[in-house]
C-alpha cells in the first residue's frame, strides 16, 4: 500500500516538473513574440519508463524530453538566406546608380545637355555679330562652362565609384566580423549541447541571423555537420567558418587604383575572389564600381574628345580679328576630367576666329562670320557612335541608359525585397509565435499543473490516513 502511495507522489511530481517547465517555454515564447529571427520552442513531453507491479506494469507519469525542440525549417531558411543576397547585390546597385543618375539631372538647365545648347548657341549668336565683344564675351563665359560641367561630371562619377571602393572595403570588414562570431556561436553551440541533454536554441537562432547578414553581403553557402557545427564556404569553395575556425577576407590595390577582393589562406596565401563573386552587396559595389560607372566614364570621355577635336580643327580653318589662323580652342587634354578653354583665347576674346580662312583675307575678312556658322553646325554633325550619331545623340542614349538601369536596378531590388517578405511571413507561420497558440497552452500547462498539485495534496492526505492507521 505504502508503495503504491509514494508511487503516486513520484507521478504527482514529475507532472508538476513537467508541467511547469512547459509553462517556462511557454513564457519565453510569449516574451520573444516581437524578437526578430525568434524560433518558437516547443517541449516534447514523454512517459516515463513503466515498472512491474503484481504480475502487470504500472505507469509511471510523465517527463520532460531534456532536448527543447526549435521549430526551424532549414530549407526555409536556406531561401531566406539566398533571397538577401540577391537583395543586397540589387539595392547595393540602385543605392550607387540613383547617385550618378542625380549627375544627369538636366531638369534644371545647369547640366551638360544646357551647357551644350548654350555653347552651339553662343557660336550662332557670334555669327549675326563677329566682331561684337558682348558676343565673344558670352561665348568664352558658355566655352568655360561647358568644360566645367564636363570636369564636374567626370568628377563626381569618379567619386562615386570611390565611394563604391569605399563600401567594397568596409563590407569585408563587415564579413570578417560577421565569420568571427559564426565561429563563437559554433563552440558556444557545441559546449551547450555536448552530450545532447540541452538545446542551444538562442544561440542557434543568433547564429541563422548572422548568417543572414552576411548572405546580404556576399553569397555563401552553408551546412551543419552532426556535431551541429555551421561551415560556411563562398560560392567558389573558399571556406570562411569551419567548426570553431574562421578565415578573414581581406583587399588590395589593382592596377585601376581599386580594392580588389581577397581570401587569405591560413598560410597567408591571398586569392583574388573579385570577379567570383556574384551576388551581395558585395557584387553590387563591384558592378557599379569597375563596369557601369566606367562605361559612363568612358562615353563621356569620347564626346569630350569628338567635341573637341572637331571644334580645333574648325577653329583652326578661321581667322580671328588680328587675321591670324585661329589657334586650338581647347587646350590639349585626355578628357571629360581635363578639358578646358586654350588659355590664349581666355585671355583675349579677339583670338576667336569666326572669319573662314579663305584664299584671301579680302574674300573672308578678320571680321566674317563664315566659320562661326561652321563652328555652329558641328552640333548637327555625324562625330560619334561610327559617324552614325551626333553629340547631343550619343548624350541623350547616355542619359536613357542611365535612367534604364536605375529603373532595372530598382525593379529587382523591388522584386527580391517583395521575396524576402513572402519567405519572412512563411518563416513566421513555422516559426514565430503566435500568441492565440500560446495562450491556450500556457492554460493548458496551468490546468495540468493546477491537477497535479491536487494529486500531491490527495496523496498527503492517503499517507496521513495510513499513518493514523499504523
Amino acid at each position: 500500500m505504502a508503495n503504491m502511495i509514494y508511487g503516486m507522489l513520484n507521478v504527482a511530481q514529475t507532472a508538476l516538473l513537467t508541467q511547469q517547465k512547459a509553462l517556462d517555454i511557454t513564457a519565453n515564447n510569449i516574451a520573444n513574440v516581437n524578437t526578430e529571427g525568434y524560433s518558437r520552442q516547443r517541449l516534447n513531453m514523454e512517459q516515463n519508463e513503466p515498472v512491474r507491479y503484481e504480475g502487470g506494469t504500472l505507469s509511471t507519469g510523465v517527463r520532460a524530453n531534456r532536448t527543447i525542440q526549435r521549430i526551424y525549417d532549414r530549407f526555409l531558411a536556406a531561401q531566406m538566406e539566398a533571397a538577401a543576397s540577391q537583395e543586397g547585390r540589387w539595392q547595393a546597385q540602385q543605392e550607387t546608380l540613383e547617385k550618378a543618375e542625380l549627375m544627369f539631372d538636366d531638369a534644371s538647365g545647369y547640366g551638360l545637355n544646357g551647357a551644350m545648347n548654350e555653347f552651339w548657341n553662343s557660336w550662332q549668336e557670334l555669327a549675326n555679330n563677329p566682331s561684337g565683344y558682348t558676343e565673344r564675351a558670352a561665348l568664352l563665359a558658355n566655352s568655360e562652362n561647358l568644360t566645367l560641367v564636363f570636369n564636374k561630371l567626370s568628377r563626381d562619377l569618379t567619386q562615386v565609384q570611390s565611394d563604391s571602393d569605399a563600401s567594397i572595403k568596409g563590407a569585408v570588414d563587415d564579413i570578417n566580423t560577421l565569420t568571427g562570431e559564426i565561429a563563437e556561436l559554433n563552440l558556444k553551440i557545441a559546449e551547450v549541447e555536448a552530450g545532447n541533454e540541452h538545446s542551444a536554441n538562442d544561440f542557434r537562432d543568433q547564429r541563422d541571423m548572422k548568417l543572414k547578414t552576411l548572405s546580404g553581403l556576399i553569397d555563401v553557402n552553408s551546412f551543419e555537420d552532426a556535431d551541429g557545427f555551421l561551415t560556411v564556404v563562398s560560392t567558389n569553395g573558399h571556406t570562411l567558418v569551419d567548426r570553431t575556425s574562421s578565415w578573414d577576407l581581406t583587399t588590395g590595390t589593382n592596377a585601376d587604383g581599386f580594392e580588389d577582393v581577397f581570401w587569405e589562406s591560413s598560410s597567408g596565401t591571398l586569392d583574388n575572389i573579385t570577379d567570383d563573386i556574384s551576388t551581395g552587396k558585395l557584387k553590387g559595389w563591384i558592378e557599379s564600381r569597375d563596369t557601369i560607372i566606367p562605361d559612363y566614364l568612358t562615353r563621356l570621355d569620347d564626346m569630350a574628345v569628338a567635341m573637341a577635336t572637331a571644334v580645333n580643327s574648325q577653329h583652326n580653318s578661321g581667322l580671328d580679328l588680328n587675321g591670324d589662323a585661329g589657334l586650338d580652342f581647347f587646350s590639349p587634354f585626355t578628357g571629360a576630367a581635363d578639358i578646358t578653354v586654350n588659355g590664349a583665347i581666355a585671355g583675349d576674346t579677339n583670338l576667336i576666329a569666326a572669319a573662314m580662312n579663305g584664299p584671301t583675307v579680302f574674300e573672308n575678312p578678320p571680321g566674317g562670320n563664315s566659320n562661326a556658322i561652321a563652328m555652329a553646325e558641328i552640333q548637327n554633325q555625324l562625330l560619334m557612335s561610327g559617324n552614325s550619331a551626333t553629340i547631343d545623340d550619343s548624350y541623350s542614349g547616355l542619359v536613357s541608359d542611365v535612367g534604364r538601369l536605375v529603373s532595372q536596378a530598382s525593379v529587382n531590388a523591388d522584386h527580391q525585397s517583395t521575396v524576402s517578405l513572402q519567405l519572412a511571413t512563411y518563416r513566421e507561420e513555422v516559426s514565430g509565435v503566435s500568441m492565440d497558440e500560446e495562450m491556450v497552452n500556457m492554460v493548458q500547462f496551468q490546468s495540468a499543473y493546477t491537477a497535479a498539485a491536487k494529486l500531491v495534496s490527495a496523496v498527503d492526505e492517503m499517507l496521513q490516513t495510513l499513518v493514523a492507521m499504523v
